[in-house]
């Protein structure tokens, strides 16, 4: 008995009969830093939860991330005889093919839906399937394989992310991902996290020195000593945290931790916690200046950011436009509450009302449910799909624009705002006379090394002369605080800026889309052969790439220069 564990096929966002263009398999360059061109943070992430359950059962497994469908039928001819199949709404036609491809190719092979796009209503009968999982996912393969479900929560070895580029230059750091749990008690109406758990947390690491636990594994098999956590609101069980922060202070662990977390949970701690944790990145949902959610009440929120920044904590700010009190004369209130955040990242997202919400409901309750609309353009990056009272849905994707396009024209690129808190961390701590909070400083100016050679590569091509000018003085200050860039260090800033020139032309000539490489991961089953990932390997940079190239030119007719400077 064996079972293979698939992501929905590659090619990703491209016009065809399973997606859209407007849905892109990266999360910073879809959703976050999409309108700053050859700025943008370029990265794919693991289908981590398909990778927890593998870790947690005894039946030998295949986790496919990112697969052709060439590819995926191949795997079928291996012989499993369960074959699950996580996908979201957007990709519900991709996940419709494979799974008649398995009726076709593999009639006896059970197939499991799982993932948010199980929420769709009929979905059992719109796809073929033998079962969905709706909600946890650990317990319930396990309970369809017959194994013990009360069996203890192993974590896997997953990085956070993979096949990472800025300024066309890869970048190298190991990160893991750490999963403490899944859900949110929150229960914000537009949330599919929280709805999809039934308004309930799942931990899967209850105390602090279960999660310390999973970090030493993660630091002893992979070498991480920076975590990102895939946990709705990681901070919001105190209890939890501060037992972790005694333990990594008791071993002397100086681990650095990415985090989603509300306002009021943030609020729980003091800033010089936080420092000592070592969270270096939060990502937070401000949402709306006038809709304010009860996890936000009361909160400051710019003052908030800015604390967080001044202490070196990297934030990303997300909001939420065409709410069902925006209008043409309201909406820029919220853009600019949100650009007015100067947080480091600002994520722009449609209204989405998505299977399975309490907003998806109400929507749909009232008549407002645009039906005509297919799921694969349900992404909350494009055009809305519900009937808004002051927006048509042509007018909401050119809004969404805008505000993308004006955060990062008042605020710059997002990783020159992301040096500049480094470096204000860095000069905060500097007088620290705690042994703990010197490694803390350390670790910035580390972070600091890194980013410096790209410095001249903004101050050169930034967008606004008021970027450019950020850029310079930023490298003045490096140079005063760290010494002048010694040769390694211009070496690698000349290579960068070949590499952004590079990417420029590349984004000008064929457009920004990146197919992310498979990856097969074996869990109880023999490796993949050599020969497999390279004829992948052929198959995507020598067969895809091109042909998606050669379409992409073509539809931009070749607007070399100016797409080259909109690529600025």
């Amino acid at each position: 008995m064996a079972l293979l564990l698939t992501s929905v096929f590659k090619p990703y966002a491209v016009d065809d009969d399973f997606g859209r263009k407007e849905n892109v398999m990266e999360l910073f360059h879809n959703q976050v830093t999409r309108e700053q061109g050859v700025f943008s943070l370029r990265m794919n992430h693991p289908s981590a939860g398909l990778h927890l359950i593998a870790e947690n059962l005894r039946t030998p497994t295949m986790v496919l991330d990112f697969p052709s469908m060439s590819e995926f039928e191949r795997e079928l001819t291996k012989g499993y005889d369960t074959v699950g199949i996580s996908f979201i709404v957007p990709n519900f036609k991709k996940a419709q093919h494979m799974a008649r491809r398995v009726r076709e190719l593999a009639p006896r092979t059970r197939i499991v839906l799982g993932g948010h796009g199980t929420m769709i209503p009929e979905v059992e009968r719109l796809i073929p399937c033998d079962a969905v999982c709706r909600g946890e996912g650990v317990g319930f393969m396990r309970r369809l394989f017959g194994e013990p479900d009360e069996a203890p929560i192993r974590h896997p070895k997953v990085e956070s992310a993979f096949n990472r580029h800025f300024l066309g230059a890869p970048t190298g750091g190991t990160s893991a991902m750490l999963m403490p749990g899944n859900g949110c008690p929150n229960g914000c109406d537009f949330c599919c996290t929280t709805h999809f758990f039934k308004r309930q947390y799942i931990p899967y690491l209850r105390t602090g020195r279960e999660v310390f636990d999973a970090c030493c594994g993660l630091e002893a098999s992979m070498g991480a000593n920076e975590f990102f956590v895939l946990d709705e609101n990681f901070l919001k069980y105190r209890e939890r945290t501060l037992e972790l922060l005694s333990l990594m202070e008791q071993h002397g662990k100086q681990w650095s931790f990415g985090l989603f977390s509300s306002a009021e949970s943030i609020n729980q701690y003091g800033i010089e916690l936080l420092q000592r944790l070592g969270i270096f990145f939060l990502w937070i949902g401000v949402e709306s200046k006038r809709h304010v959610y009860a996890k936000n009440k009361g909160v400051d929120m710019k003052a908030l950011i800015q604390k967080l920044r001044s202490h070196g904590i990297v934030v990303l700010a997300s909001g939420i436009l065409f709410l069902e009190h925006h209008t043409r004369e309201n909406i820029d209130e919220d853009i600019d509450y949100l650009v007015g955040m100067e947080a480091d990242f600002v994520q722009f997202m449609q209204l989405g009302p998505l299977p399975g919400t309490a907003l998806y409901e109400r929507i749909e309750q009232s008549g407002r449910l645009r039906r005509e609309v297919p799921y694969e353009e349900w992404h909350g990056q494009h055009r809305i799909w519900f009937e808004h009272p002051a927006f048509t849905a042509e007018e909401s994707e050119r809004w969404l624009r805008e505000a993308f396009e004006r955060d990062y024209l008042v605020n710059g690129p997002s990783m020159l705002r992301m040096a500049e808190t480094y470096l204000a961390g860095y000069q905060r701590l500097a007088g620290a006379t705690d042994a703990y909070l010197g490694g803390r400083r350390e670790l910035l100016r580390r972070r600091l090394v890194g980013h410096w050679p790209s410095i001249p590569v903004l101050a050169a091509l930034g967008r606004t002369s008021r970027a450019r000018q950020r850029a310079r003085e930023l490298g003045e200050r490096l140079e005063r605080l760290l010494g002048p860039m010694d040769a390694a260090t211009k070496a690698k800033a000349a290579v960068v800026g070949a590499t952004a020139l590079k990417e420029s032309l590349r984004l000008a000539t064929v457009g920004s889309v990146r197919q992310p490489p498979t990856r097969w991961t074996p869990y109880r089953l023999e490796p993949v052969p050599l020969a497999t990932q390279v004829r992948s390997f052929v198959e995507l940079n020598l067969v895809q790439k091109p042909a998606l190239y050669a379409k992409s030119a073509a539809a931009s007719g070749l607007g070399l220069f100016g797409a080259m400077l909109r690529g600025f």
